[in-house]
């Protein structure tokens, strides 16, 4: 097995996606988090890339927010969309960044995740609050590469 898969049990990732969950409830933002072993890149370029490849650039509002995990690197990034990187106050990303780093520093992946998902979602309400007719645009599900 790999890291990978090793990173979280399936109870966690499930307490996850659960967060996604309530996170995506009050609003038309879409959130995801990946997993993958290792990337040659920066960080915050492999994120992008998974962005798109995860076709999260694809949503209405382009209010996605992604976190990217590399495990064995030990470095994580989180990227939003042109939608929201453009209304969210400036201090937003780097706050949101410690708030899941102090949880990682601890070991507590999961919390870390369940931080930074419920912090975007806070931010993804205020600014794009969900209307009647949004449907869920992207699966909730942790990816893995």
């Amino acid at each position: 097995m790999s890291k990978v898969e090793d990173f979280l049990t399936a109870a966690q990732e499930q307490q996850i996606v659960a967060a996604i969950r309530h996170a995506e409830k009050t609003t038309s933002g879409e959130i995801r988090v990946h997993l993958e072993k290792h990337t040659e890149l920066d960080v915050l370029e492999r994120a992008a890339e998974v962005f798109h490849w995860l076709k999260m650039d694809n949503t209405i509002q382009r209010n996605g927010v992604l976190f990217y995990v590399a495990v064995d690197d030990h470095k994580f990034a989180i990227y939003g969309d042109q939608g929201i990187d453009h209304i969210v106050p400036d201090t937003f990303w780097e706050s949101t960044k410690e708030a899941i780093l102090n949880q990682f520093k601890k070991g507590d992946f999961t919390q870390g995740l369940i931080d930074g998902v419920l912090l975007a979602g806070t931010q993804l309400q205020k600014h794009f609050p969900w209307i009647h007719d949004d449907t869920n645009e992207l699966p909730d599900e942790i990816s893995k590469g």
